[in-house]
């Protein structure tokens, strides 16, 4: 088993044990640097990262193989990966980004299979001058989507 298994072994025994958390980004660099990004359906806590760290260091042998872990939370910013994040960010403002457009709207909805995005827009009336405010739908597969980041409204 090599190194990059092992810790992986370790990582998904700890997630494991906390089902509310799920990982969306792990890399093990040839120099031994281990990065573990976490989620949650619920967010993820500080204890949470302490939690999953131990649960991988205390199983490794400093001796056989020298590291250095970093175990975080995914930030408000970073782009969202897994669709449990997008399920846990309903009723937010997504700024999605496909190969044809990028919309910047209410995540409505959240499935196994696609998003739903609603907005409203300005557009030309059908009959007469002038704009009119019409409600916009789209429905976005996961794999239309290039990157997808919630937006933070202060």
């Amino acid at each position: 088993m090599t190194f990059k298994e092992k810790v992986k072994s370790l990582l998904d025994t700890a997630l494991d044990e906390r089902p509310s958390l799920f990982l969306t980004d792990f890399s093990v660099s040839d120099a031994g640097k281990i990065i573990v990004t976490l989620d949650g359906d619920n967010g993820v806590t500080l204890q949470d990262c302490i939690d999953v760290s131990r649960a991988i260091e205390h199983n490794l042998d400093r001796e056989e193989h020298d590291f250095a872990l970093e175990v975080a939370s995914a930030g408000a910013t970073s782009p969202l990966k897994d669709k449990r994040q997008y399920k846990k960010n309903v009723g937010r403002t997504l700024k999605v980004k496909t190969a044809t457009e990028t919309i910047e709207a209410q995540l409505t909805g959240a499935n196994d299979d696609f998003i739903v995005l609603e907005w409203k827009a300005r557009e030309p009336k059908q009959i007469g001058k002038g704009k009119e405010t019409v409600k916009k739908r789209a429905e976005i597969p996961y794999a239309d989507i290039i990157e997808a980041v919630v937006v933070i409204i202060f």
